[in-house]
């Protein structure tokens, strides 16, 4: 069964002021190791690019048992699930040492980088190409439901640190985007156990981006960013002790 695995030392600058693995490290890391999965596997971006083809996220779901922190070696293990016609599915476990300490799975779909039209996954995937039927979580409730009274905490305007090759704010840079939505003393003691986030369209240079806040009933919090009255992206985390 295939599984790409790679580890990674837990850098000052991966973490944040509590010594935490910040999220937007992790999903650095996440988007990097899938990256040199698709590699292995004949997909990557060398193949994709001379086509103009990108792949780009949809939806992140992750659980963590512990909190990873400053000098851990996490090992992230990921492996693509079988795609349907357009979306296409990639799971993940980590581990520090012999301690499976979270998992998640994620949705992408492929795009013409000419107009960001979806491809379908036939363009890329062949029909005997062989998947692992694993999966690391049995997690598949994508749908999230819109803030109707929440608390706005701050505007954020898109700029140069955000961008990334597909001319966009890239998807890791909202973890740092949306956990602003808190202070430090909130997050002073909070330990993210799950955290989902959904990008519902791409945020441009120059964008305002007003960051909204809201309590939900089991405890999570859901945050959402919007321009104007457009949404862009949600997310919903639960922190723990």
């Amino acid at each position: 069964m295939y599984r790409h695995c790679k580890t990674y030392e837990i850098r000052y600058t991966d973490v944040d002021f509590c010594d935490r693995l910040k999220l937007s490290s992790l999903l650095s890391l996440m988007e990097e190791s899938a990256c040199l999965s698709a590699q292995e596997l004949g997909f990557g971006y060398d193949v994709l690019k001379p086509k103009n083809y990108g792949f780009i996220l949809v939806n992140w779901y992750i659980e963590l048992k512990r909190t990873i922190t400053f000098g851990d070696e996490l090992t992230i293990v990921t492996w693509p699930i079988k795609p349907n016609r357009l979306a296409v599915f990639r799971d993940f476990e980590f581990y520090i040492g012999d301690e499976k300490v979270g998992v998640a799975t994620s949705r992408w779909c492929l795009v013409d980088l000419a107009n960001f039209s979806m491809l379908p996954s036939s363009s890329v995937f062949s029909s005997d190409m062989t998947f692992n039927d694993c999966r690391s979580t049995d997690f598949n409730s994508w749908r999230m439901p819109e803030i109707s009274d929440g608390q706005k905490t701050y505007s954020k305007t898109v700029s140069y640190s955000d961008y990334d090759h597909y001319n966009h704010v890239n998807n890791t840079k909202y973890g740092d985007i949306l956990l602003d939505a808190f202070t430090v003393d909130e997050l002073k003691d909070a330990e993210i156990r799950t955290v989902q986030i959904k990008y519902v369209r791409q945020c441009k240079f120059g964008e305002v981006l007003d960051i909204v806040r809201s309590r939900c009933e089991d405890g999570a919090w859901a945050i959402e960013g919007r321009v104007g009255n457009e949404l862009r992206i949600q997310m919903k985390v639960k922190f723990g002790d």
